[in-house]
Order: C-alpha cells, then structure tokens, then sequence
C-alpha cells in the first residue's frame, strides 16, 4: 500500500509540472481554455442552478420535501418503493438536472431525511443531464432534428435503470442471485427530527450553502476545461479522438468543441456526463459516506446500455 501512494504521488507531481510547464509555454491558449469554463459557469450554471439551489435548500431545511410531492408520491412509491423524500428526490433530480440530484441526495442524507441505501440507490440514476439543458444547448448544437428518441432515451434508460435498481434486484438478492453490486450498504441513518426553522434563517443558510456549492462547481469547471492544454504539444492526434478526450474531460465545452461531428457519441456520453461531472458529484456528497466508485460504475453501466440502444436502433 505505501509503495503505491508512492507510485500515486510520483505520478501526481509529474502531472502537475507538465501542466505547469504547458501553462507557462502556451499562456494564451491556458487563458482561453480558463476562460471558456469560467463563461460557462457563470453564463449557463449560475442563472439555471443557483436559484434551484437556493430554493430546494429552504424547502429541505423548513420540512417541506414531502408535501411538495404529495400527488406525485403515490405513483413513485408503487414504481420505486421510495420514501416521499426519495420521491422529491426523484421529481427535482430529473427536473433540474446534474448536478442538483447529487446536492439534494447529500443534503437529505446528512438531514437525516433518506437513508443510506436509499441515498445511494437514488444517486446513481437521479443526477443527470437536465432537459431544459438538453433541449435549449444539447439539441440545437448537434442540430438534431427530432429529438424526441434521443431524448426518451437520455431520460428513459435512467428511469428503467431506477426500476431494475430499487425493484428487480433486491428481488433477485433475496433470491440468491447476483444482478448489480450492491449499494454500499444498508446501514440506516436514523430518522430526522422535524425542526421549526424560520422561513428568514432558512433563506439565508440556503444561499451561504447555494454561493459555496456554485462557487465549487466553478473552480471544477475551470480546472477540467483548463486540461484539455495537456494533448496541445502532440500535434498528431486525430481531431476525433481530441473531441472525445474534450467530452470526456467536460461535456458542454466538449459538446462545443465538437459540435455534430461526434453526433452519436455525444449522445452515448451525455448519461456518464465527463470527469468534470464526476468530480462535482463527488463535491455535492463528499461529507457522506455515499461511494463515488459505485457511482461511477452505475453511470459506466448506463453509458453502455445507452450505446446499446443506439446500436440497435441506427445500425443497417
């Protein structure tokens, strides 16, 4: 185990220093790749976040989550099995998009409002790709002209993925048989206390919570568009393979990047989302002990049933 610390750190810092060294050698194009994330940050996640997160905080901390889902949980609770905070959970993470399903999941977890395989269960098919930014960015630079199959399948794997998840393999666990790994654990946080918060210290520790959640998402959306400077020197590698790199790393400026020229493989890596999205996540629930590792390989695992689909659906 020491050896490979070791081997992390040795690896770590000479990562760093060649991208202190690129910095240094391309300034300019280090400023320009700075400055794309630091425009999309506050031009597109600020206006579309920050208010969701302000107002979901003061809901979650006034003890409205349940009520706000009244008509909506029945329906949820026969689909999913969920608590009617998992069934909040479920209606804003859909609603609002990535990553505001991972923000709500870790800040019911640690209000001891969900439990702990609850909370997990949810995130990994809750934090995704909003459609209202589907629709207004995705769409329009891809050019897609009937959006409607690309978007059932954007929303609707997750919501079968949730299914086979919450319903179909704690069946077959109970049976013996193996379906997925499962859910960290099934540990149970104890039941919160419904707390009188006024509506005034509710509003003002959602937006202290709001600023430091937006402000984080900004410093990773400028840390991960600065690294696509690391493949400038190599001046061999094909545009194609770039652009994938550029999704992978940060999926808008890699959608921008690439426009319609990866039209299928956007649409394949919009559910995984890039390591830009990953590392928020991880963000959003980093005071729990919910697993980014599990997270990821339910979202791997919903990247490939997406490219199955389109496989099957465009292949001759």
């Amino acid at each position: 185990m020491k050896h490979k610390d070791t081997a992390y750190q040795i690896l770590f810092t000479v990562l760093a220093l060649y991208l202190i060294f690129l910095m240094l050698s391309y300034p300019a194009l280090a400023l320009e790749y700075a400055s794309t994330g630091l425009h999309l940050w506050f031009h597109k996640m600020v206006p579309t976040l920050l208010p969701f997160m302000i107002l979901s905080g003061i809901m979650i901390r006034m003890n409205l989550t349940e009520s706000f889902v009244r008509l909506l949980h029945p329906f949820l609770h026969f689909l999913y099995g969920t608590s009617r905070n998992g069934s909040y959970t479920i209606v804003m993470g859909f609603l609002c998009g990535f990553p505001m399903g991972a923000r709500i999941i870790g800040e019911l977890y640690e209000n001891h409002k969900l439990t702990r395989e609850e909370s997990s269960n949810l995130l990994y098919f809750c934090n995704n790709i909003g459609p209202i930014y589907f629709l207004s960015y995705v769409v329009p630079a891809l050019a897609i002209d009937r959006p409607l199959i690309p978007f059932l399948l954007m929303y609707g794997i997750p919501v079968f993925y949730g299914f086979l998840l919450l319903r179909i393999a704690p069946l077959l666990r109970h049976t013996g048989r193996a379906f997925l790994p499962a859910s960290s654990s099934a540990s149970v946080c104890p039941a919160g206390q419904k707390e009188k918060v006024s509506l005034l210290a509710a509003i003002d520790s959602s937006v202290l919570s709001g600023l430091l959640g937006i402000a984080k998402l900004g410093g990773y959306m400028i840390f991960f568009n600065l690294l696509n400077i690391l493949f400038v020197p190599f001046h061999h590698v094909r545009p194609e393979l770039l652009n994938i790199y550029r999704c992978l790393l940060e999926i808008t400026s890699g959608i921008d990047y690439s426009g319609r020229s990866l039209y299928f493989a956007v649409l394949i890596l919009l559910p995984f989302g890039g390591f830009s999205c990953i590392a928020q996540t991880y963000s959003m629930i980093r005071q729990t002990d919910l697993s980014v590792r599990s997270y990821i390989f339910h979202k791997t695992m919903q990247t490939a049933l997406t490219a199955l689909c389109y496989l099957f659906l465009y292949l001759p």
